[in-house]
């Protein structure tokens, strides 16, 4: 099996290195930083930057964390340079777009912000404080025992203040539940509740339609709602919930990128200059006959999606499947963009059970609580050893690529 999957690897470097055009879009988190805890604690190889910088407009990210702010990307990148000239000056940053598809950025750290208006932007720097009010209460209902210090400390790790999509994450709580499943489901739940509430304030402040709620990890869509996946012995579940600009889907964020990369290629944006995801269709039928009718085959490049977060359960109750995951949707729609433009697009999937965070384990179970034999979205190939073998795969790829340059 090692041969096999050491066979596949090379094989598909090959074939993206023969590519006239091509663009890698990839996750972040569990895809080239390993999955902690405490997201302040997030390590970057610094290697895996410089190499990535070598690509000529072929690289970008696409993810709900963001670039920039104190729990930004950019702070980590920084860090494991020891230096803040140093990666804006030589092009260090990763391009392409957080918080789910409006905070843009090019490898020097140039970044547009697109489609937020004033009020929206007002409503999410006041959200952390709402968050921690609200989930205070509950952290001190379910644990009573806590000293003044301690749920403070508690709070500081679970309400992550990013700028456009703050978030609860749940991590250190569980660590305080240990292997305590009701107390976790528990904890899932008034995270929700809690995050109903920010949802509520924001439509008595008149942004009835300005926001959504992301989980992660998920299990699909329930009328337009995405659902909770709750722990169990085996996965740990949804551990956390983000207030997301309505639109920020990455499968609209992907097309976002495809234009930029068009227009920067060809001097023209078929979509658009002013396109982005808040313009954007909502359903991949929709974004697929966009790109049908303004995108030909000439202009549509090699695509190469990466991500970690794709989830499938089979519901008991009806005997069907819950697939989710926030890389799901534009891994589903690069799949789909391939069939259609007659292109060899790629999906990999990175196994991210190697983190602090407990996912389902390729390496373990296969892919059990990722993928299931009715699933329409398939891996071409699968980084069973995680974010360092992607991060060696990728490296030896810009390698390639600078050797033809």
């Amino acid at each position: 099996m090692a041969n096999l999957n050491h066979n596949k690897l090379e094989k598909y470097l090959k074939k993206i290195n023969s590519s006239k055009d091509f663009l890698i879009v990839q996750d972040i988190d569990g895809v080239c930083i390993p999955l902690v805890k405490d997201p302040l604690k997030r390590t970057i190889n610094k290697e895996y930057a410089i190499s990535v910088s070598k690509f000529n407009d072929e690289f970008s990210v696409l993810t709900c964390g963001e670039h920039e702010g104190r729990r930004g990307v950019n702070r980590i990148i920084e860090k494991a340079l020891h230096s803040k000239s140093i990666p804006k000056d030589q092009g260090y940053f990763l391009p392409g777009l957080a918080a789910c598809g409006v905070e843009y950025q090019d490898k020097f750290g140039n970044t547009e912000i697109l489609g937020v208006t004033q009020e929206e932007v007002n409503f999410l720097k006041e959200a952390p404080n709402r968050m921690k009010r609200l989930l205070k209460k509950e952290i001190e209902s379910i644990f009573p025992d806590l000293t003044d210090f301690e749920l403070n400390s508690q709070l500081e790790k679970a309400i992550c203040d990013t700028r456009f999509s703050p978030a609860i994450n749940l991590n250190n709580l569980f660590l305080k539940s240990q292997n305590d499943i009701s107390k976790r489901r528990t904890l899932q739940l008034k995270m929700l509740e809690v995050m109903q509430k920010v949802m509520n304030d924001a439509k008595k402040n008149g942004l009835t339609n300005s926001f959504y709620l992301h989980i992660s990890p998920n299990i699909g869509k329930e009328n337009g709602l995405e659902l909770l996946k709750l722990s169990t012995e085996k996965d740990i579940g949804s551990t956390d919930i983000q207030l997301i600009i309505n639109g920020a889907l990455k499968e609209a964020g992907l097309l976002v990128l495809i234009n930029k990369y068009i227009s920067k290629k060809n001097g023209k944006s078929p979509l658009g200059e002013d396109f982005n995801v808040r313009n954007a269709p909502k359903s991949i039928k929709e974004l697929i006959s966009l790109c049908k009718r303004n995108i030909s085959n000439e202009e549509m490049p090699l695509l190469i999606g990466v991500g970690d977060t794709v989830t499938s359960s089979k519901n008991i109750q009806t005997n069907k499947w819950s697939r989710g995951g926030s890389d799901r949707g534009f891994l589903t729609l690069i799949q789909q963009l391939g069939k259609i433009y007659k292109k060899d697009n790629l999906i990999i999937f990175v196994d991210s059970s190697f983190g602090e965070v407990y996912r389902p384990s390729f390496k373990k179970d296969g892919l059990e609580g990722i993928s299931d034999i009715e699933d329409s979205l398939s891996f071409d190939l699968i980084m069973e050893n995680g974010p360092q073998e992607y991060m060696q795969w990728i490296m030896k790829l810009s390698r390639m690529r600078s050797e033809i340059k």
